[in-house]
């Protein structure tokens, strides 16, 4: 799953990285608005993390831009500022959470796998696609009731198509999702065949149906025929 983090305070902003990092989320780490703007409109995130009070602006301005590109990526607001006024106007600009500082960062990791389970799986902690179990916090697979062998990679990626089924996905659109902007610095995307490769393999040998669908000189379809 792939943040961004828009937090001025450089000592907070690397701490949360690290261990979002460790967590085995991407995050990308922005200081002020102007870089924020700029990502937001070139990429997509499952979750931003959003500070008010920045060098070059306020937040909300953010927000605003936000919601004039109809973007629809999972806002949590993380701030020292705390007044009524300030919560009803983040969650009326689009924001899903409001996190007050300072905080741990478990309630902060809890907060962004929550609203991520709501934007993407209705709530769940397990996602069911026929055979297919997936544990979101556990990080495990099963196929017919039995765990598979699989790399979080392949569980992001997996996640990743069901959660866009019967959309068609660009190479580079899952190359962005499981790298971040590292994507833009590679020669090529052949690592995105290598994964999908892997994980329809894997399913494959544990008598998954064959949802995993190529579609030849765009990308790639979760589908179930």
């Amino acid at each position: 799953m792939k943040l961004l983090l828009i937090e001025d305070e450089k000592e907070l902003a690397l701490s949360i990285q690290t261990y979002l990092t460790h967590k085995h989320f991407i995050c990308e780490w922005v200081a002020n608005k102007i870089d924020a703007i700029q990502k937001i409109t070139v990429y997509d995130y499952d979750c931003i993390l959003l500070d008010l009070m920045l060098t070059d602006g306020n937040g909300f301005d953010i927000l605003k831009e936000i919601k004039k590109q109809h973007k629809t990526d999972g806002i949590i607001i993380i701030s020292a500022k705390e007044t009524l006024e300030t919560r009803i106007e983040g969650f009326n600009l689009g924001a899903d959470d409001f996190l007050i500082k300072p905080f741990h960062l478990a309630e902060l990791l809890a907060r962004v796998q929550a609203l991520i389970r709501r934007k993407n799986f209705k709530g769940n902690n397990i996602v069911a696609f026929n055979e297919i179990n997936i544990d979101v916090l556990a990080k495990t697979v099963k196929v017919n009731n039995i765990i598979i062998d699989i790399t979080k990679t392949e569980i992001d990626l997996l996640l990743y198509l069901i959660a866009n089924e019967n959309r068609v996905l660009s190479k580079s659109a899952i190359a962005e999702h499981l790298s971040g902007d590292m994507a833009d610095m590679l020669d090529n995307h052949d690592f995105v065949y290598a994964h999908i490769k892997n994980l329809k393999r894997k399913l494959h040998d544990a008598a998954c149906g064959d949802y995993i669908k190529s579609i030849y000189g765009l990308g790639y379809k979760w589908k179930h025929e």
